[in-house]
């Protein structure tokens, strides 16, 4: 067979080079717009083009698979035919396949003489005016993907198919199996440009699809990427254009000598431009996608709020809403069984809500584990605790999931079995509406989903399991029991104190971290006790937030044995939380240190723990008490002789009481530090040792011990 000779063209010029990089430019598309605008006359039709896009999808992927060595995304043949299949019922196939033939016939006839490929771009602009911007690049992709199918069936199948083979023969295709090294730059570039042109069409029709009661074109993000769809609409063309030529340019080369070099630095050219708009246009798309998801997130935030107004029949609204509304999955894990279960667990019973971050301390984790299996095996108060953790998604790493595991793993409790699976609006809910900011806080909800308590931790911190259900009520309720005494300040830490109590002792509650004042005032005190024969109980009490240090300061009791002491730093801490959280129950009831007693001495005692030396509470039986300040309490101890004569008509705790007053220097210095991550920071506070406003400062720490 005779074979007659192909001109290739020339590799461009300077002139021609300079021509393309302008043609690239930023100003060349900002005056190419009104050029491409004016093709565009939408006639307000409307066309579900995601089927298309799908079955388009699958074939140029599969070609693009199929034409590189090794590549891993071509599809089992049984996946491919479902596709397929489920696809062929697309019903405006029929309606779109004349017009996608239409513009396949445009493609092959206006490619295959090399003419100008921006005539060409806007001869099928024209031809799809009619059509919105994402029918106009699909239904162009579709018949390109036509076009470029049929090449490759015949081409890939001319070697083991005679009828593949006599039409190859007829278009003198080249072989490419023969061919593949000399056609291999000019493929990839063409590949690669394919991939790019539908990228950016996928990326224009999912625009099309954000829903417009969340976003508006009129607005930023959508209105910014709405301006630039009709250029990136044309480029996608253009460059189905510049493939179509490719494709077009190879018949009649079956024996000719191939040189793709130049086709290869177009299409390369074509890709990079391609590919700066889709990057550009799917930086918009996640500006879309997040103003999207902030205007649901405000509309769920909302439905919350609502959704707690409103009265329902059982909880289960309420805890869809919280912690997850789907039924595909079990949301909790049983902490007991550590099985997946249902919220169905939760219908109709008293949940406590626990949220928290991941440095939710073990000593919470412990007082909560005593008091939830001591209601569990007295069957008297029936509520149920869920874990809810409150986690960055930005920061979380394998770190973080390990704590989550760790802190889960120790629960007795039902927990989200992922922190993921709450919804932002809920986040947003806890912090706005409960004012979860960095401690944790004891959300509890009644049979009904009705707000009991935004924070029943200071309730179950005092009285545990006596403040169920939780309410307000009884909160007023189980105050109007209290008076301030020894059994309110160490109730549910250590028995054997109360003990002492009831034995008609003397017990000196001590704290601070000041070794050489503890040595001399535990002494001095013992002391005392022998020579004036009484009986003295000393308790070290520690310091609060210095859980390192009061781990060291247990050490130190163990080998000196200054007095008792609570061996583990978990009493300490208690001690130190239960008294934080009467303040904080008290100021939640609007009291004030001048109207009630209870919450003067617990400012007292904190303020005590804000000095840098020591301090003692003595006490006598159910109500006698009497406190003061390192210095003071050791000076009246030393001072004995002077207020002993007392002791007979005023007993031993009010005599020495009395005699603190007299020897009270009028000058102090005290400091009350209240985490500021717990909420209900009031704006006035009173010293309670002498009445006037203490002055506000705002303290930052980190303590890494």
């Amino acid at each position: 067979m005779a074979s007659y000779p192909r001109q290739l063209p020339a590799a461009p010029n300077k002139m021609q080079l300079k021509k393309e990089r302008r043609m690239f430019s930023t100003s060349d598309d900002s005056a190419m717009m009104k050029q491409v605008q004016s093709t565009h006359a939408p006639d307000g039709r409307e066309i579900d083009v995601k089927p298309l896009i799908q079955i388009v999808d699958e074939i140029l992927i599969q070609i693009i698979a199929r034409s590189v060595e090794g590549h891993d995304r071509v599809k089992p043949e049984q996946e491919t035919m479902e596709t397929a299949a489920a696809l062929a019922e697309f019903d405006m196939l029929d309606a779109l396949a004349f017009i996608i033939n239409k513009i396949s016939c445009e493609l092959s006839c206006k490619c295959s003489g090399g003419g100008d490929a921006h005539a060409s771009t806007m001869v099928l602009l024209n031809y799809l005016s009619s059509y919105p911007w994402h029918a106009k690049v699909v239904l162009t992709l579709a018949a390109f993907a036509v076009i470029f199918g049929e090449f490759w069936l015949v081409a890939q199948s001319s070697g083991s198919n005679t009828l593949a083979k006599s039409v190859a023969l007829l278009k003198q295709l080249p072989d490419i199996v023969e061919n593949s090294v000399s056609l291999r730059p000019q493929f990839d570039a063409l590949n690669k440009l394919v991939k790019a042109a539908l990228d950016v069409t996928m990326c224009i029709v999912e625009f099309k699809e954000l829903p417009s009661e969340y976003i508006s074109e009129d607005v930023p993000p959508m209105s910014v990427a709405s301006a630039h769809i009709p250029i990136a609409a044309y480029w996608v063309i253009r460059s189905i254009v510049a493939c179509a030529s490719q494709i077009a340019s190879l018949i009649g080369m079956r024996n000719e000598a191939i040189s793709s070099a130049t086709e290869a630095w177009e299409l390369s050219s074509l890709a990079h431009k391609v590919n700066s708009i889709y990057e550009h246009l799917k930086n918009q798309l996640a500006l879309c996608y997040q103003a999207i998801d902030e205007k649901r997130h405000i509309e769920a935030f909302h439905n919350l709020i609502r959704l707690f107004e409103t009265v329902h029949v059982d909880n289960m609204k309420i805890m869809r809403a919280l912690i997850y509304a789907k039924d595909d999955i079990p949301p909790l894990i049983d902490g007991t069984t550590k099985l997946k279960v249902s919220l169905e667990v939760l219908r109709r019973k008293h949940v406590l809500l626990l949220i928290s971050d991941l440095d939710l301390s073990q000593e919470e984790i412990m007082i909560l584990d005593n008091l939830y299996k001591d209601a569990r095996s007295r069957g008297e108060t029936h509520y149920e605790m869920v874990w809810i953790p409150v986690v960055d998604k930005a920061t979380w790493n394998e770190v973080n999931k390990q704590k989550f595991e760790y802190l889960q793993a120790s629960m007795p409790w039902y927990s989200v079995r992922d922190p993921f699976i709450i919804e932002p609006s809920v986040i947003k809910y806890i912090k706005e509406v409960w004012n979860f900011t960095k401690r944790a806080i004891l959300v509890a909800l009644d049979p009904h989903g009705r707000l009991s308590s935004q924070n029943a931790l200071h309730m179950i911190w005092i009285w545990g399991n006596l403040a169920f259900p939780f309410t307000r009520e009884k909160e007023e309720s189980l105050w109007k029991q209290e008076i301030w005494s020894l059994e309110l300040l160490v109730d549910g830490i250590d028995p054997t104190v109360l003990d002492w109590m009831t034995e008609g002792k003397i017990i000196c509650l001590y704290g601070g971290e000041d070794l050489e004042w503890i040595e001399t005032f535990t002494q001095t005190a013992m002391n005392l006790a022998r020579t004036g024969n009484f009986d003295l109980e000393m308790v070290y009490v520690g310091k609060s937030n210095a859980k390192e240090r009061m781990q060291r300061m247990i050490s130190t009791f163990n080998t000196k044995k200054f007095s008792y002491f609570w061996p583990n730093v978990t009493s300490i801490w208690f001690f130190w939380a239960r008294l934080e959280s009467m303040l904080y129950s008290k100021l939640q009831q609007g009291k004030t240190v001048e109207n009630d007693k209870i919450m003067s001495e617990v400012m007292t005692v904190l303020s005590f723990d804000g000095s840098d030396r020591g301090w003692a509470i003595f006490c006598r039986g159910p109500s006698e008490m009497a406190r003061a300040k390192g210095d003071t309490a050791l000076t009246s101890l030393r001072d004995f002789d002077k207020w002993k004569h007392k002791i007979e008509q005023d007993g031993w705790v009010p005599a020495l009481g009395e005699y603190i007053k007299e020897i009270q220097q009028p000058h102090h210095c005290n400091r009350l530090i209240l985490p500021g991550s717990t909420g209900g920071i009031p704006q006035k506070v009173v010293c309670a040792e002498c009445g006037r406003q203490m002055e506000k400062y705002f303290m930052y720490r980190c303590c890494v011990e």
